[in-house]
């Protein structure tokens, strides 16, 4: 594996985009446990797709609780651990913040999160899966989860267009952004594989990658 991957890896973009499916083929394919979000233990998530204003603040704060758990266990893991794959990073949960929250949620999510003072590790490489809200759309579909259907198009196209400004000015890692529109991740090995060769060559500083050109 080039060296520029480095050690620690993540996969992050916009629901549906793909990411959990790479994160697992990736940490198959170099031999080590991938580090996953888990929405399904977020009790609030299928209300916050029914009723977003309602349940927005105890979503977000369920997911930072989580998230910041899984970082201090990663944290205190062997620190001999050839590679390392993750599908989030810690600083898009104020992502989703700033979409979801009123400026009064917003401030004591602030608070919560300066509470918990947890400074993450910066990846070795960070690769951002990117499509439009009509193909999430469509894959969210197709993979089934009832609470999903819910997810409005104008909330994907906010989500999307809130992803492209966070990495816009994203520079704490190398940064590998990914057409991921027109490949299949979950169905196609092919695809998988062509992108799994990407990312081991991946040399290091900022780079778009468009398998279908």
């Amino acid at each position: 594996m080039n060296e520029a991957a480095g050690k620690y890896i993540v996969i992050e973009g916009p629901v549906g985009v793909g990411k959990t499916t790479l994160a697992r083929r990736l940490a198959q394919s170099l031999g080590c446990e991938p580090m996953l979000e888990s929405p399904e233990e977020n009790p609030f998530l299928p209300h916050f797709y029914e009723q977003p204003r309602r349940y927005a603040l105890p979503t977000q704060l369920f997911f930072l609780f989580q998230r910041t758990r899984q970082i201090q266990s990663l944290q205190q893991a062997d620190l001999f651990t050839p590679v390392r794959v993750g599908d989030f990073l810690l600083e898009k949960d104020r992502l989703f913040a700033e979409l979801t929250l009123t400026p009064e949620e917003l401030n004591l999510y602030n608070q919560v999160e300066k509470h918990l003072a947890v400074e993450a590790a910066a990846p070795d490489l960070v690769i951002y899966l990117q499509a439009p809200a009509p193909v999430l759309l469509q894959r969210i579909a197709r993979r089934g989860v009832a609470y999903e259907r819910r997810i409005s198009e104008d909330y994907l196209n906010r989500l999307v267009e809130a992803y492209v400004r966070f990495f816009h000015h994203y520079d704490a890692a190398p940064l590998l952004i990914v057409n991921a529109t027109e490949i299949d991740l979950a169905n196609d090995e092919a695809d998988c594989a062509a992108l799994l060769e990407r990312v081991r060559q991946a040399p290091p500083g900022r780079h778009y990658v468009n398998l279908r050109y």
